[in-house]
């Protein structure tokens, strides 16, 4: 659903743009916003790169296993549904924790 909307958003500004005759504005816009997000993106694979690295030597650690004990039952009183010992509770712990550590950039890879 917020595929169309996005997409129902986009062709009304080029309509507009195409009957008040500022498609070249639209055209720059659309330009200027793509190089923008090349921008970001390359920003962001070395951050994450660097966050999943570390992420990884924690969980091979074992850092991540012994703080999701500490954790564990908020994580039950959370994900009733997920049974013990699941690989996925260790990430949404990992997660949590980064969240509550406020590590912004280190909460994505988490999460993925």
């Amino acid at each position: 659903m917020l595929n169309y909307i996005w997409a129902l958003m986009i062709l009304i500004g080029v309509v507009y743009g195409a009957f008040t005759g500022k498609m070249a504005e639209v055209t720059n816009a659309a330009l200027d916003s793509a190089g923008d997000a090349v921008s970001l993106c390359v920003t962001m694979i070395g951050v994450m790169a660097l966050w999943v690295g570390l992420m990884e030597i924690a969980q091979k650690s074992g850092l991540i296993a012994k703080l999701t004990r500490g954790i564990q039952p908020f994580i039950s009183f959370l994900f009733p549904r997920i049974p013990k010992g699941h690989p996925a509770r260790e990430y949404i712990a990992a997660n949590l924790i980064a969240n509550v550590l406020g590590l912004g950039w280190a909460c994505t890879p988490a999460g993925l």
